[in-house]
């Protein structure tokens, strides 16, 4: 298991940017709503302890995960920002379901960072259970929220 031996809301801030100038965007999806407005609290509070401005971090929400590319996009297109964050949580059940909510919602965000010059970070859990997913989402394991805004500040400084 990755996150066994890592917490993942540990950062060293002394070798983060200072996202001051920076603006980001946070497209959530509004499935597993326990999940998501976790990982969204991490994101926003290491934005925001990395130096950026809360009037530079927009929030869109989209119904799921598998939504988060088209709403990545027209984040894109229509905000002027420096880096977009994709937060989502897909839990197995027991259809095949699962297999290609995650699958076309990794291949989208790939997408996205092939066709634009803004980077999105991929910030979907794929749990088997709810478990895993509270234990990433701020529980045992830490946040991946905050872990996808600290690869958010760096991936939009590399480009500028």
């Amino acid at each position: 298991m990755a996150t066994a031996n890592k917490n993942l809301s540990v950062y060293d801030k002394t070798t983060i940017p200072n996202a001051k100038d920076l603006r980001f965007g946070i497209v959530v999806s509004e499935w597993n709503p326990k999940i998501t407005e976790g990982l969204f609290k991490g994101a926003e509070d290491a934005l925001l302890d990395c130096g950026a401005n809360a009037a530079n971090i927009t929030r869109w929400n989209v119904p799921g995960s598998f939504e988060l590319t088209f709403g990545c996009k027209k984040m894109i297109a229509t905000s002027e920002v420096d880096a977009v964050i994709a937060i989502g949580s897909v839990i197995q059940g027991e259809t095949k379901h699962f297999d290609f909510v995650c699958s076309a919602t990794a291949q989208g965000i790939m997408d996205l960072n092939v066709l634009t010059d803004v980077p999105v970070i991929f910030c979907v859990l794929t749990d088997n259970t709810m478990q895993q997913a509270i234990d990433r989402s701020g529980g045992k394991h830490g946040n991946k929220g905050t872990e996808a805004a600290i690869a958010a500040i760096k991936m939009a400084t590399l480009i500028q």
